[in-house]
């Protein structure tokens, strides 16, 4: 059975979200509080964490850069920050989804759902006994370690960024718009999806590219989307 942990001090939010994954098959734990939600994350293990900001003690944006420090474990941040700047924040410390508080509780499972099963897989390719290595003027990237190296030296990726690095290096110069990366790495409707999908393009630029500001990789074609650029 797949454990989900639930980081919320709103007990009727967090009660909702457990009634909801445990119907669908999911063991949940809930903890109210900041201090107490990180140090379980952190020394128990669970298939995904939903996480809320505005927390007593630790906040939910140190928690999830805490975590993603140590552990790939998918992280939904779920919130009543509804600010792009918070998105951005959210995502860029490494959570895999944000969602808006209010939100449609069938619409959470099923995004945890996704996000589990895509975590699953890309653990399971990255335990292939076929070894496979992709190397792009400068980037390399040994498929079965699931490392990515750039000019020689290994740089870390969160789960969604390394796929998204895949998706694009697999495909060169083909354009992807938005919605369509949206759909195929978080495998969700794209509807409030783009600025996910913005964040974690310009982490990626941030990690490979030279200058960031003038990608010689992942190129924007204004008005559709971008393309990796052999």
């Amino acid at each position: 059975m797949k454990r989900v942990l639930i980081i919320e001090d709103d007990v009727s939010i967090a009660d909702l979200e457990m009634d909801y994954l445990e119907i669908n098959g999911f063991q949940v734990d809930i903890e109210n509080n900041g201090d107490s939600g990180l140090a379980r994350a952190l020394n128990e293990e669970y298939n995904l964490i939903i996480l809320d900001l505005m927390l007593p003690g630790i906040g939910g944006f140190e928690i999830c850069k805490r975590i993603r420090a140590s552990k790939e474990i998918p992280i939904i941040i779920v919130s009543a920050k509804k600010e792009d700047v918070d998105k951005m924040r959210g995502l860029g410390l490494g959570a895999d989804d944000y969602m808006t508080k209010p939100f449609s509780p069938n619409e959470m499972v099923a995004r945890v759902k996704a996000h589990i099963s895509r975590y699953e897989r890309l653990k399971s390719g990255s335990n292939s006994s076929n070894k496979e290595i992709i190397e792009v003027r400068g980037i390399s990237i040994d498929k079965t370690a699931r490392k990515v190296y750039v000019n020689g030296k290994e740089i870390e990726f969160t789960s969604k960024e390394y796929e998204l690095l895949i998706l694009l290096l697999n495909n060169p110069n083909r354009v992807f718009s938005k919605e369509e990366l949206y759909e195929r790495i978080w495998g969700l409707d794209p509807v409030g999806g783009i600025a996910t999908v913005t964040v974690h393009v310009r982490r990626l630029r941030e990690k490979i590219e030279f200058d960031p500001s003038n990608p010689e990789y992942i190129e924007t074609i204004w008005g559709v989307g971008y393309r990796f650029t052999l």
